[in-house]
């Protein structure tokens, strides 16, 4: 991999000799874990400007270049985020001769208040070929990181790492993207985002450019003379950004059932499923004909992977050569684009059933001799960074090389829920296949229900903690950290795909960005103190939700820090928040959060409803947040049945923010970037 500076330049062809896809990362870290940005492309022509605002793609135009460059969101690191970026370079109009890489920040933020701030550029095989790391953003809300251009026919990347203080907009318009002026002066007006007439998709506090539908022109008025008034100049068309998609409605019709026995036939029907075999390869043919039939979904399950954005045909149970036994996996991939084939194998497992590193790394070596891409293998387990599900063998000798990635069906389930109940797909169609897509993934028979066991060094960790055994640098203890950032991660794709919204695990920078060497110091922490701690963020909540999982005394504590309001008496900030929590259940704890180390009061909701008072402290120190906390029972199981921990961590994440979070205001209030530090 070779290092960049600010200004290097380096021809890709010389890096590798597979890149004609390959993909760009860009990536910070937040020393409050609240800092984010987003990311922009602009496709420039010879003379450096957009064709036309298409050009620009930002996140109401993930797709840009006639899907030749593709914004693939937000993944969660170690410490911050990573956005990816997709580019089939030999797909790029022949007209385009220079691609920007930029990304932007919003509500006042800037790129000198973020961290570790860098940019990757890979090859369609996984290989790193370039990185460009940024100490010298400075107090600026847009920045270009990098570009590709053509010299010569070969592409070319360039380590720019150029600020903007003028924003979003102000990069935007000068690469030739026509802002809508008059919306973005009524936003700054009003404080608030511009919206075109149709309502495009906004972004909460972020500057958003406005691009509305193009109308038809109006007939000029008729003079008295019987001949057409001037008309005036009219502006130039522009493609909108929002596009109308189908959504399902909250609530389902009335049912015309004659009793709540009968049931409604379904497209993919369960009842037939007797074994793992039978479950594998329905689900398989399932997923893979609904990822083919809607395009929205197929693209946002194998974008991810470095497929290109083209024609998409899946198979199942082929037959491949393979030395005296012929393999079949469980199905294959094909995408279509200028021409070239991009193409995966599937390898799937459901029920809890583990994946064989020896039937992967058979379809490893067959993908190699055949030219294909990648595989792809998909159960129930969930992938972490830097702790590989199964260990293949890569042969370095090939020329060609293949990637090896990871599905988990949390994570299918998850993408089909954002589509349908809230982003959107193309018609009434695609929203029904998906529906039925969702209700047999989460039907008990399908064995596609997601993480569902902590393994088998959880009973043994248990004990040694209740026996006082349980010696730092045990194996079993790593064991547990991980299987815990596994459930942590389904928690939020679960929670996430339910409200909407993100939800990302929060990942300390003083922890340390090595994920070997930070589960290693957690799971010392599980030994000496026997607790499971984690944190989310829930986009539009105002504090992080903090898990708490003592197993020394069997509890589970859900907790949120906010802040107090800057306005009013002390005592008329305890009573706002008392009443904000009207709804909350009785036995909530409240602390009081003092400046400095000091201890507030704290007590239960039902004791401080008729004494909100009781929440000032005695000695009239200064009051700069509160903490909200339930207290549950969590289970022993290591699965996910009614007596399971999976399950009973569930539950109260789910009660804590449908019973505490959804209650809060969020209006006034100003986001506390600290940590929530249960033992406080």
């Amino acid at each position: 991999m070779q290092k960049m500076v600010k200004g290097a330049n380096v021809g890709l062809a010389a890096l590798s000799e597979d890149v004609g896809s390959v993909m760009m990362s860009l990536g910070w870290s937040s020393p409050t874990g609240e800092g984010d940005a987003d990311v922009s492309v602009l496709l420039l022509d010879g003379n450096g400007k957009v064709r036309s605002d298409a050009d620009f793609c930002f996140y109401n135009n993930p797709i840009a270049g006639n899907g030749s460059v593709q914004l693939l969101g937000k993944t969660p690191t170690a410490d911050g985020n990573e956005d990816r970026i997709s580019f089939d370079l030999d797909a790029v109009p022949p007209e385009v001769e220079q691609i920007v890489v930029a990304a932007s920040r919003y509500g006042g933020s800037r790129f000198g208040d973020l961290n570790d701030l860098h940019l990757t550029l890979a090859d369609s095989s996984g290989d790193s070929l370039v990185q460009f790391s940024i100490e010298d953003a400075g107090a600026v809300s847009a920045f270009i990181f990098g570009e590709l251009y053509r010299r010569t026919g070969e592409w070319k990347f360039r380590a720019v790492g150029q600020g903007y203080a003028s924003g979003l907009g102000g990069l935007a318009t000068d690469f030739g993207v026509d802002i809508d002026d008059d919306a973005e002066d009524e936003a700054q007006d009003t404080g608030q985002d511009a919206t075109a007439e149709d309502e495009p998709e906004q972004r909460d506090g972020a500057q958003q450019v406005v691009v509305p539908a193009p109308r038809a022109p109006e007939p000029a008025p008729v003079a008295d003379g019987g001949e057409a008034a001037p008309s005036e100049p009219k502006r130039r068309a522009r493609p909108r950004t929002a596009r109308k998609k189908v959504t399902l409605p909250k609530t389902a019709k009335k049912s015309l059932a004659e009793n709540d026995s009968w049931r409604t036939a379904r497209l993919f029907p369960l009842s037939a499923l007797k074994n793992d075999r039978e479950r594998e390869t329905r689900a398989t043919s399932v997923l893979l004909s609904v990822m083919t039939q809607v395009p929205e979904f197929g693209r946002r399950l194998t974008a991810g992977f470095g497929a290109p954005a083209g024609r998409m045909e899946t198979f199942t149970e082929v037959s491949l050569p393979h030395g005296d036994t012929p393999r079949r996996p469980d199905g294959v991939i094909r995408v279509e684009r200028a021409g070239k084939l991009w193409t995966a194998l599937v390898e799937t497992k459901t029920n809890g059933n583990a994946l064989k590193p020896d039937q992967v790394q058979a379809y490893m070596d067959i993908a190699a001799r055949r030219g294909y891409e990648a595989v792809i293998t998909l159960s129930n387990d969930v992938a972490l960074e830097g702790s590989p599900l199964i260990d293949v063998r890569i042969d370095g000798r090939r020329k060609h090389k293949v990637a090896l990635w990871h599905l988990s069906w949390a994570e299918v389930a998850h993408q089909a829920q954002m589509l349908i109940r809230h982003e959107g797909v193309g018609n009434a169609t695609h929203a029904w296949l998906l529906q039925e897509l969702l209700h047999y993934l989460q039907h008990e028979h399908s064995g596609c229900h997601g993480f569902q066991n902590m393994g088998s060094a959880w009973v043994p960790v248990r004990k040694g903690i209740d026996d006082e055994t349980l010696c730092q640098g045990d194996p079993r203890a790593t064991e547990v950290i991980e299987s815990w950032e596994r459930l942590v991660r389904q928690v939020c794709l679960r929670l996430g795909g339910e409200l909407g919204q993100k939800v990302l695990p929060v990942q300390r920078a003083k922890r340390g960005a090595d994920p070997h060497a930070r589960r290693a110091d957690l799971a010392d922490r599980l030994c000496t103190q026997g607790r499971l701690d984690a944190e989310l963020r829930i986009e539009g909540t105002p504090g992080v939700l903090a898990i708490a999982a003592d197993l020394r005394t069997g509890k589970l504590r859900t907790s949120i820090e906010v802040a107090a309001s800057e306005q009013g008496y002390p005592l008329s900030r305890a009573k706002r928040l008392i009443r904000q929590l009207a709804s909350a259940p009785a036995d909530l704890h409240i602390e009081t959060l003092v400046e400095g180390d000091g201890v507030g009061p704290r007590g239960t909701l039902e004791r401080l409803r008729p004494e909100p008072g009781d929440l000032l402290p005695k000695d009239g120190g200064e009051i700069v947040g509160f903490r909200l906390s339930l207290f549950k029972g969590m289970g022993n199981g290591r699965g996910s049945a009614e007596s399971g921990f999976i399950r009973s961590v569930d539950e109260a994440v789910d009660r804590f923010h449908a019973l505490v979070i959804a209650q809060l205001e969020t209006r006034g209030t100003r986001r506390t970037g600290g940590a929530v530090d249960s033992t406080r």
